[in-house]
């Protein structure tokens, strides 16, 4: 899951991105809005925390340029603005959830992952499909009802490709989605991890879609 943090506050900035990357989250941080709306438009992100009152372009700005462009991309607003009429106003313009300044990590966590879930047509906290459960606020699975001890890379690769069961993501989405700015990535990074899955789970579990990408149909 990886999430984009638009706040100009340097302080605060790096403390969401140190907490999110904690709670599991693969986050990356820029301080004004056309930071944010550059990368939002040339990388793909789970989520957005975006903060309203930003430089060079505000959140609401922001926030109305990407609805008009259609992209679906949640975005939590997360700001000092704490009137109804604040809060009226970036949900109309197209947030999908608010939150206030001061606020807890925690919640801030559990309120994207709901985001996410939402996003990818899922209620359900747990992923469950053909004997696997995965529960991405606990970061644990199971297999056949069985512990499975899984790396950061491997648990979130897993999570991607269950969050969009039934279709093909490409080497390259998979590592957008996997690899924050400036992290090597290796060229056979990803082939890698579907191995060790398959070992740890089930061969058949993830389908190869040669030329293409990787899958988890659909049950």
């Amino acid at each position: 899951m990886r999430i984009l943090i638009v706040e100009d506050d340097r302080l605060l900035g790096e403390g969401i991105l140190a907490g999110l990357r904690q709670a599991g989250f693969r986050a990356d941080w820029v301080q004004d809005g056309q930071a944010g709306l550059a990368a939002l438009r040339s990388e793909p992100f789970s989520a957005v925390v975006l903060d309203l009152g930003l430089p060079r372009l505000s959140g609401l700005d922001v926030l109305r340029r990407l609805r008009a462009e259609r992209a679906a991309v949640p975005v939590l607003i997360l700001t000092a603005r704490d009137t109804s009429q604040d809060i009226i106003a970036g949900l109309d313009a197209g947030g999908d959830d608010y939150m206030v300044k001061p606020f807890d990590l925690g919640e801030l966590a559990a309120r994207l992952r709901a985001l996410i879930r939402r996003s990818a047509g899922g209620t359900a906290p747990v992923l469950e499909q053909d004997g696997l459960r995965l529960d991405p606020a606990g970061r644990c699975a199971t297999w056949q009802g069985r512990p499975v001890e899984l790396s950061p890379r491997e648990f979130d690769l897993l999570h991607e490709l269950l969050l969009g069961a039934g279709r093909v993501l490409t080497r390259a989405q998979l590592e957008s989605s996997l690899y924050p700015w400036g992290e090597e990535v290796e060229s056979n990074a990803v082939e890698v991890h579907v191995h060790h899955l398959r070992k740890k789970l089930a061969p058949e579990l993830i389908r190869t879609v040669r030329g293409v990408g990787y899958m988890i149909p659909k049950p």
